[in-house]
């Protein structure tokens, strides 16, 4: 039996990178997967090639940043699916702007979607985990959430609160058997990150952070994901899991 089987996922930012290897690994080992993105016809490809390998998912169209959009993508699941046992807050956006060039609207549209979007994501999910005596809330941060970087500062502020409001909901809702860790990736190949990788003086400045010789995949970000999200990390909550080849580690 695969790990999944009977629990439902919604899985944000699923159009492409990190978010689409996660909702693909997650149907996969047998999850009713919901599949959300800004990206209408990204998120909709994603959900036609998981049905096609025999899985189940929907597509949404979602801004994360919207409360409106959450109520609605939280209410499609529960009357798709009748429950909801998993939620992963993945979408997010990269904004590498010296923090004294960074205006108050960049400053505040990075924010909104990478921290805004995963308190609405809890805000709205949890009551239905309750409901369900139980569930698994997996919020991606960043490396950048657990040690400084030069010229990122809403990025590396947003993750970083990422990773702090994760220890806060995991103390909150431990008693209603709801589990919440974040996951921090580090240099991943996506296609946010391709303009870096695809550079060689920036590929070699990453490959010299990294323990591991070489920067990572986008499914192996997924696999912590499903490790977390699955009954096989039934006593771990709270925790930050970097996926990052070493980087944290010197």
């Amino acid at each position: 039996m695969s790990i999944m089987n009977n629990k439902v996922a919604i899985v944000t930012g699923a159009g492409s990178g990190m978010g689409r290897e996660e909702a693909l690994l997650l149907a996969q080992e047998g999850a009713k997967v919901v599949a959300t993105d800004i990206n209408e016809a990204a998120v909709q490809a994603v959900v036609e090639e998981i049905k096609a390998s025999g899985g189940t998912a929907i597509a949404y169209s979602h801004n994360v940043a919207s409360e409106e959009d959450w109520i609605k993508v939280v209410a499609e699941t529960i009357k798709q699916y009748g429950k909801l046992d998993v939620l992963v807050n993945n979408a997010g956006i990269s904004w590498p702007t010296a923090l004294l060039d960074t205006t108050v609207e960049q400053w505040n549209k990075v924010l909104n979607i990478n921290l805004t979007s995963v308190f609405l994501g809890m805000k709205y999910s949890i009551p239905h985990m309750q409901n369900n005596k139980g569930g698994s809330i997996i919020n991606i941060s960043s490396i950048a959430g657990l040690t400084g970087g030069s010229g990122s500062g809403p990025y590396t502020a947003s993750k970083g609160a990422v990773r702090m409001l994760t220890k806060a909901a995991a103390v909150d809702f431990g008693k209603d058997n709801i589990r919440v860790n974040s996951v921090h990736p580090g240099f991943i190949e996506t296609p946010m990150s391709a303009e870096f990788v695809n550079n060689e003086q920036m590929l070699q400045w990453f490959l010299s952070q990294t323990a591991l010789p070489r920067v990572g995949q986008a499914s192996e970000v997924a696999q912590a994901v499903l490790f977390l999200s699955s009954d096989a990390s039934s006593y771990i909550t709270g925790v930050e899991l970097p996926v990052d080849g070493g980087v944290t580690a010197k």
